[in-house]
């Protein structure tokens, strides 16, 4: 466990708050690789500050697991931790900082486990797959997947090390952002005919969203085990107008649409797609400049597969023989859309992810170990 902890703390020690760089932590991570004589590869974004990495420890065969997880955290601004969150406090049997769930310590145990893989002379390797970005909507896993799919042989399973206590969840929710941005015509408060308020279609199109919300939520789908069991929408976010006196000329805001796989999701786009159109034409008649534009980027609903290999794996590693579907998103949609057989199952609680304090308990590690171990043996069986 000292080593393991050591690591834990080591990687929590690198701040990979998802707007800054990750250079730092993935050299750490190749440079441990490599004193152990394992070559890491790195897959950068575009601007070259943050990477991926991934690794293959054991025969260049097919029939491997790869070990998924992201080294970015959330930030911690405005959060009351009561101790500082870059440095690992232990206490009453926890791992107290920012990311010792969510989920720097499933990359610490497999990091930890290096030296036992390479001994266990292995029939099948374990890959290791260290992501960035995946805390702002899973923006660097897909390049470094698809280059994967290109590089090493066919694999078995991919186990993504999402906290889940362990447990084996087999499905989750699909995400898709959106950043709308309105832009009105500014005129004195007192001529209200004479502009086009911004806040003003906001508020119409929020209310419009949340109707869509109203109709979701009074459908369930029966049978899911999702917790809420139907699709959400909510507005996070919202910023415009520049004085109480003033038409606003501009206003953003954010949605969050969580989708249930096998929901159909295409048909609440098209509906967004057809208010913000109305919404917009209705602006642009009392001011051609004016009107709606949006960003939006999705995260893959996580389907559960039937008789998938990862699934079997886990039940097999884990002696469980339940499952469970999960609405935070994850990279496992991302590693599913390119073929590969994928579950979520890793240390740690979602209970405790993003909250000051974070935490890990030190038995969930243990376990984590534990179940790392048994894998080596499977994969040298």
């Amino acid at each position: 466990m000292d080593t393991v902890k050591k690591i834990i703390t080591d990687l929590v020690g690198f701040d990979t708050v998802s707007d800054k760089s990750n250079l730092n932590i993935q050299d750490y991570i190749k440079a441990y690789l490599k004193s152990h004589g394992v070559d890491a590869k790195l897959v950068y974004n575009d601007e070259g500050n943050k990477t991926n990495l991934y690794a293959t420890i054991g025969p260049t065969v097919a029939g491997g697991v790869i070990l998924s997880g992201h080294t970015d955290v959330v930030p911690v601004v405005g959060q009351n931790w009561s101790t500082d969150p870059f440095t690992v406090v232990e206490k009453n049997g926890r791992l107290y900082g920012r990311g010792t769930t969510d989920m720097k310590s499933y990359l610490a145990i497999a990091l930890s486990l290096v030296p036992e893989m390479l001994t266990a002379n292995m029939k099948r390797p374990i890959h290791l797959a260290f992501s960035y970005d995946e805390e702002v909507g899973c923006l660097g896993a897909p390049r470094m997947i698809d280059e994967m799919t290109q590089t090493i042989p066919p694999v078995h399973a991919v186990i993504v090390g999402e906290p889940t206590n362990l447990e084996i969840a087999n499905a989750h929710k699909g995400v898709r952002g959106y950043v709308f941005n309105l832009r009105g015509l500014e005129a004195h408060s007192s001529q209200p005919h004479r502009g086009v308020s911004a806040v003003e279609y906001a508020a119409k199109l929020i209310a419009e969203l949340y109707h869509i919300r109203d109709t979701l939520a009074a459908s369930p789908l029966k049978g899911s085990d999702f917790i809420p069991a139907y699709s959400t929408l909510n507005v996070g976010m919202v910023n415009g107008g520049t004085a109480h006196n003033i038409i606003a000329k501009d206003c953003s805001f954010t949605l969050d649409y969580r989708y249930i796989p096998g929901d159909d999701s295409e048909a609440i786009v098209s509906k967004i797609d057809l208010l913000v159109r109305r919404l917009s034409d209705r602006m642009k008649q009392d001011d051609p400049d004016s009107g709606i534009t949006y960003d939006t980027r999705e995260i893959p609903a996580f389907k559960a597969e039937m008789n998938g290999n990862a699934e079997a794996l886990c039940r097999q590693l884990s002696g469980q023989n339940s499952t469970s579907s999960v609405s935070y998103g994850t990279e496992a949609g991302q590693f599913q859309e390119r073929g590969y057989s994928t579950i979520v199952c890793g240390p740690g609680s979602i209970d405790q992810a993003h909250k000051p304090d974070e935490y890990i308990e030190i038995e969930q590690v243990k376990k984590g170990v534990q179940f790392i171990k048994d894998l080596i043996k499977w994969q040298a069986n």
